[in-house]
């Protein structure tokens, strides 16, 4: 028989020996946490029968542990050790979802007692096929197109953290679709009467970034000349989005972490504590683990906001779902501009479903409507993708009609491979400045191209902006 996997978190370390070295006589599987991330990042890598943790720590509560694990692995019973024995504190455990809890000092038995109890109860996991018929009914959802296995996994992670107030970080390549996963959160949750406010991190310079979510007092600064609510407070028993909070600066981050801790903000030039209220959803396309590693991001934020986890998958991984997209815009954009299409060439299917789509979901979309205003008959064909496709050159069929010589025959590859690869480096700058809006430092983080290097490519290419305005 498989023996039960424990996870205890206590912040002293004579407490977690203690319960590992019971715990262990009885032949359960033991591991330990110092605090409430370590647990959390432990949660989203593997899977526990049960966790004791204790109640209060510093940094992360036992309650926000509990809280974090009831979206994380909500079958797992939790168990809360605390030395502040009340009647409140086992109402508000209960309330929150722990199954039990014990008050220091304990005993031996008294503690094993409530583990079997624990472990005898834990409510049996969804079946597979269960899980899968749930999640179909919201392949749709929001937005959200694809019944592949990867999309079900997010559809399940947004339901169940929709329902909570733990923090969000939603990451993901440029295009899988983060502003559409934050809406989602927030439209399935008990705020979603109350706003939705959505901010760009990357768009505002450190002074204006601060002014935009902390708000201002009149004469605060030069340019103050009235007082601005701060969009934390605008949001305010709603969601707050932080699109691209990796651009935030190092002193802008402090003050977030502080808000994060709090629950207050205090307005530039201002002296009150402020309450807000708000679910927050953080997203990034970077790896914020890196960036902690190198300096520029502090690892304590990057723990308060990584307490849930969604990894939205790139389109190149869920090929499945290509097709089902592909009907869906075709059926918006038929619509949107008035054309009647039928569908698309099988050799256009293949193209796409072969696609890498640096840009995801958002270049495959803008390809449809670019496709349906330029299609001429009622069948999407190559040509209305605006794509050059050298496959027919490199079969032969071309060169075949003109008679040269190997050095000749060699010398005209060289030149095809290169044209091809200068269109096909035209299309992929050409696509990721239009998803940006021509904004050539955007589309060079978009691509994670440094941007002299992406001035380059467009030198090269003969791409310039003004002469695309």
């Amino acid at each position: 028989m498989e023996r039960s996997k424990l996870l205890i978190i206590d912040d002293e370390a004579v407490i977690r020996d203690g319960l590992k070295r019971v715990l262990e006589s009885e032949a359960y599987v033991v591991e330990t946490c110092s605090s409430g991330f370590q647990a959390i990042g432990l949660l989203q890598q593997r899977e526990f029968d049960l966790i004791i943790t204790d109640l209060k720590m510093p940094g992360m509560s036992g309650i926000e542990v509990l809280k974090s694990v009831r979206t994380l692995q909500p079958d797992i019973p939790v168990i809360l050790i605390t030395g502040y024995a009340s009647i409140d504190t086992a109402v508000e455990a209960i309330k929150n979802g722990a199954s039990d809890y014990i008050s220091k000092p304990f005993a031996p038995d008294i503690l094993l007692e409530k583990v079997q109890k624990a472990l005898s109860q834990r409510s049996v996991p969804l079946d597979d096929i269960c899980l899968k018929e749930e999640l179909s009914l919201h392949h749709g959802f929001h937005q959200f197109i694809g019944e592949s296995k990867e999309m079900q996994k997010v559809y399940h992670r947004i339901k169940l953290v929709a329902t909570t107030n733990s923090t969000v970080l939603i990451t993901g390549e440029s295009g899988t679709g983060k502003e559409l996963a934050a809406r989602a959160i927030h439209d399935n949750s008990p705020r979603k009467d109350h706003p939705f406010v959505a901010v760009d991190c990357s768009s505002l310079a450190e002074t204006l970034l601060e002014s935009e979510l902390f708000g201002h007092v009149k004469g605060s600064f030069t340019g103050a000349v009235q007082t601005k609510t701060g969009l934390f407070k605008v949001a305010d028993g709603g969601t707050l989005f932080l699109d691209e909070v990796s651009n935030i600066s190092i002193s802008t981050q402090a003050k977030l972490l502080r808000v994060l801790q709090e629950r207050k903000i205090t307005p530039i030039g201002g002296t009150q504590l402020v309450p807000i209220d708000i679910h927050l959803v953080a997203a990034t396309n970077k790896n914020l683990k890196t960036m902690v590693s190198e300096g520029t991001f502090r690892e304590d934020l990057f723990f308060r906001l990584n307490i849930i986890p969604i990894e939205l998958p790139p389109l190149r991984d869920r090929k499945q779902d290509i097709p089902i997209l592909i009907r869906h815009f075709l059926k918006k954009y038929t619509v949107e501009i008035g054309k009647e299409i039928r569908g698309v060439a099988p050799d256009v299917l293949s193209f796409l479903e072969n696609h890498p789509f640096p840009g995801n979901v958002r270049e495959l979309e803008n390809m449809i409507e670019r496709a349906v205003v330029l299609a001429e008959g009622d069948i999407i064909r190559n040509e209305d993708l605006e794509l050059w496709d050298s496959s027919e050159i490199f079969s032969g069929s071309m060169i075949e009609q003109i008679p040269l010589n190997a050095e000749e025959l060699k010398e005209m590859k060289r030149h095809i491979r290169e044209h091809a690869m200068d269109s096909l480096e035209s299309l992929f700058v050409r696509n990721a400045l239009e998803r940006n809006g021509w904004n050539v430092t955007r589309a060079a983080e978009e691509t994670g191209i440094l941007r002299p290097n992406f001035q380059s490519m467009m030198k090269k290419l003969g791409i310039s902006i003004k002469g695309e305005h």
